[in-house]
């Protein structure tokens, strides 16, 4: 089954309609990296990450991992492990996953630019928290209620296709 992103308020999953909010500046089918565009096309789903310290364990089909203080996700187009998780270096451009605000208490990486990286296209394009429903820099937000709904229906094989 695939995820769908229909619009920049509606992401259907199955007979499940949840609010969404997407980037900044909508959609784009060339992103780049700092654009706050969300990408469109169809791409694969990467593990569940969590803070086990606010959350226990939950229930999914996803592989899970814990969101350790020092990780990171590179967004430095200059170094070799450029949209992918790395241990912090603060000579290192990076996404912080233990943030103190909620919105990576749950995340799962789309596999956007992710099989053939190609640096400055864009990376960390995740499906995050959200309260407001304001835009993001580029990923897909949902509540925590809908995002833990969510999480129990899909499974590793789960797609999202991201339409304009």
């Amino acid at each position: 089954m695939t995820i769908i992103v229909k619009n920049k308020h509606t992401l259907l999953y199955k007979e499940f309609k949840f609010r969404c909010c997407v980037g900044k500046n909508n959609f784009s089918k060339k992103k780049i990296e700092g654009d706050k565009k969300t990408p469109i096309g169809i791409f694969d789903l990467g593990y569940l990450f969590y803070r086990a310290d606010r959350f226990k364990r939950p229930f999914t089909k996803l592989k899970i991992i814990k969101i350790k203080k020092n990780m990171g996700w590179c967004n430095d187009s200059n170094y070799r492990k450029y949209n992918r998780i790395i241990k912090i270096n603060k000579n290192i451009r990076h996404e912080k996953l233990f943030r103190k605000d909620y919105k990576y208490d749950f995340i799962i990486p789309i596999k956007y630019n992710y099989q053939k990286v190609i640096p400055g296209n864009g990376s960390a394009i995740f499906i995050h928290l959200t309260k407001n429903y304001k835009p993001t820099a580029g990923c897909i937000a949902i509540s925590k209620k809908d995002f833990l709904i969510l999480i129990k229906l899909i499974n590793k094989n789960t797609k999202i296709r991201i339409l304009k």
